[in-house]
Formats: C-alpha cells, structure tokens, sequence
C-alpha cells in the first residue's frame, strides 16, 4: 500500500494566511522526510479554504523537495479553462522532474459555483468535456476541438509540452456514478473519497467502477483504486488516542452544527466504529485499514496532511508512529503497484 498526506488547507483566519502556507509545506517536507509517497493539495474557491491555486503551492513544494509525488486532490475541471489547467501543470510537471499526479473531479461548494458561473444541470457536462480537452491537450501537439463551454481550437498547439507523457489522471468520486463512469471508460484510477459517510455507498461506487471498467473492455486486474480517511491519531495506548481526539471530534460536531450541517456520527466512538477515522492503537489503526481494504480493494490511501486540532508535537509523533510501525505492515499486506516514473 502507499500513503499520500492530503491538505485542503482550511484557513480559520486566526492567524496570517503566509503563515498557514508556510505550514502546508512544512508539513511536505515532513511528510517527505517521513517516507510517504506522495502529498496532494485540494483545489476549491470559497470560506474557509486558501487552496484556491495548487499549482502554485505544488510548485513551490517542489522546490522545497525531491522524491515525494504531488498530487491535486482535487483538480476541479468543471470550474477551469482546460487549456489554461493545461498549460499550469505541464508546468509543474517540469519544475518538479515528472512528479506530479491529478486527481480530478467537480469540485464541491455552491459559492464557488456562483463564482465561476457552473450549475447543478451543467457542471457533469463541463466536468466530462474540460477533461476530455484536457486528455486530448496533454497528448496531441496540435489539437482541433469543438465543445458547448470554451471556445474552439483549430491546430492549437499548447506549451510547454509535458515531461510526463500521459501523465496519470485519478478521478476523485464521492457521491456520484458520473466521475466513476468517466474514470472507467478511460482506463483511469479512481480514488474515493472515503470521508463523510460509513463504508457502503463508498464501496458501492468502487463495485460500480469496476463493473463498468470491464464493461469498456478493460483488464480487471488493471483497475486501480484508492481512498481517503476522515482522520487520524495513534498513540501506542488506545485510551490515550481516543481521549486526546475528542475534543476535536467534539469541536468538529460543533462546526457542523455552526454551519447547519446535520453530523452522520453523533460520537467519537461511533465514528471510530463506523466511519474512516483512524483512532487508536498502531494495531487497531492496521486493523481497520485492512478490513476497509476487504471491501474496497484499494492500494492507494490518504491520511490529513494538518494537524487537525492535535498539537505539533503530537502531530508529529503520530505521524512518526504510522511510518514506523503501521505503514510497514500494510504495505506487506496489500501490495501496491509502482508509481508512474519507476517509483516503488
């Protein structure tokens, strides 16, 4: 198994927002520093996010690092000009020597709907055409194309070419067939977001990918699927993880509360029980991770890059625990496929 730290980089205003772009990448290079593979950047366009741009923090990350994948989390291709996404990432593949990964999707947020001028009756329909330009743009030098929400190119040639030819494009899913389709017609991963809801309608949606990924006639053993985790801390006692987390749990509900937003885990223990936060004990934490992986038959997954709440201190001793005694374990057990570019 390979693990990415994911940041949407949430900003309570508390303090200055440099200072909180400063923490995203310190906390890739510890995450590099740490040995995980890969650390990814959300995309979205309203309170209480700044993720507005990733590729201009992922550029900047990749100066800051080596070996560690970037990765979008995600790409919202239903907001972007596709030429325009073109262009910024092909970019950041070369400054960062063909590290770089897209995990697309939507996108999330009324607000920034209303910002970019996407409805509910369109943004699928601009979702599917942006990537289908944008698929085309990262393999074609010159490309002629006609569609309902940009202009049309004839013979437009974009630049600079990419270092990474294709370059590996996820589709991030998480309530929805639409995204699940579209990776699967395409031959392309799909990762889960694996966050809000227990593990049924997430696992259905995986099923369904499958499904269809044969149905277009590919190879089942060549379909890759990853997901995500609502949270994560381990201590070595599980009374002490759950007693530290909380609090934060607690404050959690209260936001959702704050925003009108009706919690699906009404305690830390129900949450634990059922949902994909990853509190406790290494062992428990191993444990659970596998039994999701019985279910989803992932190889990639993600844990929050941020603190969430807990200290630095703690943040990073949980951290240090999950690379030294969870992470070796699981990649023994759920063998994963290399990264793009020969990376085991």
């Amino acid at each position: 198994m390979k693990f990415l730290a994911i940041t949407l980089i949430v900003h309570d205003g508390r303090r200055p927002t440099s200072e909180r772009f400063q923490e995203v990448v310190s906390n890739a290079i510890l995450a590099e520093e740490l040995g995980f593979d890969g650390f990814g950047v959300g995309e979205r366009h309203e309170r209480p996010f700044i993720s507005s741009s990733p590729p201009v923090v992922l550029s900047h990350i990749a100066a800051k690092t080596s070996r560690i994948r970037l990765f979008t989390a995600v790409t919202t291709l239903s907001l972007l000009d596709p030429v325009r996404a073109y262009e910024d990432y092909a970019t950041l593949d070369h400054l960062s020597g063909g590290r770089l990964e897209l995990i697309i999707g939507k996108g999330n947020g009324a607000a920034q709907a209303q910002l970019f001028h996407v409805t509910a009756e369109d943004q699928w329909d601009r979702n599917r055409e942006s990537y289908e330009l944008f698929r085309r743009l990262w393999r074609e030098e010159k490309v002629t194309w006609e569609g309902r929400f940009r202009p049309s190119l004839t013979d437009a040639e974009t630049w600079p070419r990419p270092l990474q030819q294709p370059i590996r494009v996820w589709h991030g899913s998480a309530t929805s067939k639409e995204s699940v389709d579209l990776a699967a017609f395409y031959g392309d991963p799909l990762f889960s977001a694996n966050v809000t809801n227990p593990i049924d309608p997430y696992a259905e949606l995986i099923d369904h990918y499958r499904e269809r990924w044969a149905h277009y006639g590919h190879d089942p053993a060549d379909a890759l699927v990853g997901a995500g985790s609502a949270g994560y801390y381990a201590t070595r006692s599980s009374q002490e993880a759950v007693e530290t987390y909380r609090p934060i749990f607690d404050a959690r509900l209260e936001t959702f509360r704050k925003y009108g937003v009706p919690p699906v885990f009404h305690s830390l223990e129900d949450a634990i029980e059922r949902s994909s936060l990853l509190v406790g004990s290494p062992q428990q934490v191993i444990e659970k991770v596998l039994k999701y992986h019985e279910r989803f038959g992932h190889e990639v997954m993600h844990l929050h890059a941020d603190a969430d709440g807990l200290t630095d201190k703690q943040h990073r001793e949980a951290l240090e625990l999950f690379q030294s005694e969870i992470a070796p374990v699981l990649r023994k057990e759920i063998p994963s496929r290399p990264f793009p570019g020969g990376s085991s």
